[in-house]
């Protein structure tokens, strides 16, 4: 009988275009080598310990146990999931290779993510179309694991346009993996929100970080601003640097292009530093176009824009709170 894995296209899914390109999946761990000849996991949990040898057991276990998941229980036929969360998709296929060790798997890695599988992926499924029971056990930090059956089966309806309605088993981890799944979990459903808000809440939203951060900022009037969606400087007038001048893309289907992005240089000041948002992401050309700018710009995706959420919340004013409604969740210390 064929399983389902889901395996993390790197910790913040910068390899699912890689995945993609590729055919293929691919997990770290170089230290440990080509796997091929081993027969045991135990003979893995050895590597890792000769490697980090002041490293917790428990945490050498885990890798060890993640490791011959891809290396052994993984089958030619069985279904496959990854995610990207600057976009906020899914991708589905199936496994379509024995488990090699190559370094050119992922040219742009040759020195890590060298245990690959090869993979027919099938299509890609947008989070905003599975139910809340499937986006919480696929929140899983863990490198590789098994979602279950039912999330299968709703994936597959969900890339087929069928309607969902279903329960989703937990997954079972320890407290410290438990922990940390609860966190994501928990970022991702921060993303759900912020993606609710109309195009004006979230040029406010990016103005209350901002404000949060230490600047004043302001959200310019509505109509042609070209891309200047918010202004903040320390002032709050523009007359002391920095200057900070912010456009605000909620297209969350939509990565922005290189276009957009020198579109936008060509309005800022030598003196200005950009920040643009875009809730669907950005290309490769778009990176690369931000990277070579003489003028300094700071691409922040539906990530990034989470992560600065939770990082600065505390410090949000009321206004802020009312856009975005959030609590702070204790957990016990260890």
């Amino acid at each position: 009988m064929s399983r389902f894995w889901m395996v993390r296209a790197g910790r913040n899914g910068d390899l699912f275009s890689d995945f993609e390109a590729g055919k293929c999946a691919a997990i770290g761990f170089r230290e440990v080598g080509d796997m091929t000849a081993l027969t045991t996991q135990d003979e893995v949990k050895r590597l890792l310990f000769e490697q980090s040898p002041s490293a917790a057991k428990s945490k050498i276990a885990n890798a060890a146990a993640m490791l011959w998941k891809f290396r052994a229980d993984m089958k030619v036929g069985d279904d496959v999931v990854t995610y990207d969360p600057s976009q906020r998709e899914y991708l589905l296929g199936k496994i379509r290779s024995d488990y090699r060790y190559d370094p050119k798997a992922l040219p742009d890695y040759p020195d890590d993510f060298n245990h690959v599988r090869d993979v027919e992926w099938l299509g890609k499924i947008s989070r905003d179309d599975l139910t809340t029971g499937s986006k919480n056990t696929m929140g899983s930090t863990l490198t590789v694991f098994e979602p279950g059956e039912s999330v299968l089966t709703e994936l597959r309806k969900a890339l087929a346009g069928e309607p969902l309605e279903l329960d989703v088993p937990e997954v079972e981890e320890d407290s410290t993996l438990l922990k940390e799944d609860q966190i994501e979990k928990s970022r991702e459903f921060v993303k759900d929100r912020i993606l609710k808000l109309s195009p004006e809440e979230m040029e406010q939203l990016i103005a209350a970080v901002l404000q949060a951060m230490g600047y004043k900022a302001r959200v310019t009037q509505s109509g042609p601003d070209r891309g200047r969606d918010v202004i903040a400087s320390p002032d709050g007038l523009g007359l002391q640097q920095p200057r900070i001048i912010a456009e605000v893309k909620h297209r969350p289907r939509d990565a922005m292009g290189s276009q957009q992005i020198r579109s936008f240089l060509g309005a800022l000041r030598s003196s200005d530093c950009g920040l643009y948002v875009s809730t669907g992401g950005f290309t490769k050309d778009a990176k690369y176009e931000a990277e070579r700018a003489s003028v300094p710009i700071t691409l922040v995706d539906i990530d990034e824009l989470a992560s600065l959420v939770i990082e600065n919340y505390e410090k949000f004013d009321i206004e802020g709170r009312t856009l975005l409604p959030l609590i702070r969740v204790y957990w016990p210390a260890t």
